[in-house]
């Protein structure tokens, strides 16, 4: 049986693939955001059993396109895998990325750790 444990995170994440800034503009932002992410989710979140599903909804006032938002959650996600004690590439968690509207100036991460779930992919031969 699959366990739930989610919760919000109030934090801007932006397209890391359109950022044209300095690489210290950008250390800065990246290590503000594990700073917020790294103790909520280890106050908030029970550890959960792998293999698991790490969903991160981003809710902001504008969408990104996939490959932004996929690229939005980086220093996320690698708060979460530091927090699971693994590398953010192990095949035992999955990331699933969505996103949803916010009212204007409205910024948060929700986590969603689903213990003993499974994505399978598949490719399909057209």
């Amino acid at each position: 049986m699959n366990s739930r444990d989610c919760v919000t995170i109030p934090i801007r994440t932006k397209s890391e693939a359109n950022q044209h800034e300095h690489w210290r503009v950008k250390a800065a932002r990246v290590k503000k955001q594990r700073a917020i992410v790294t103790p909520i989710i280890r106050v908030s979140l029970a550890r959960p059993s792998l293999p698991c599903v790490v969903k991160l909804t981003r809710v902001a006032p504008c969408r990104l396109d996939s490959d932004n938002l996929y690229g939005s959650f980086k220093a996320v996600r690698d708060s979460i895998a530091d927090w699971l004690g693994i590398d953010d590439r192990d095949p035992r968690v999955a990331y699933v990325c969505e996103q949803e509207r916010g009212a204007p100036k409205m910024y948060a991460v929700r986590v969603e750790v689903i213990s003993g779930a499974v994505v399978r992919t598949e490719v399909v031969s057209v």
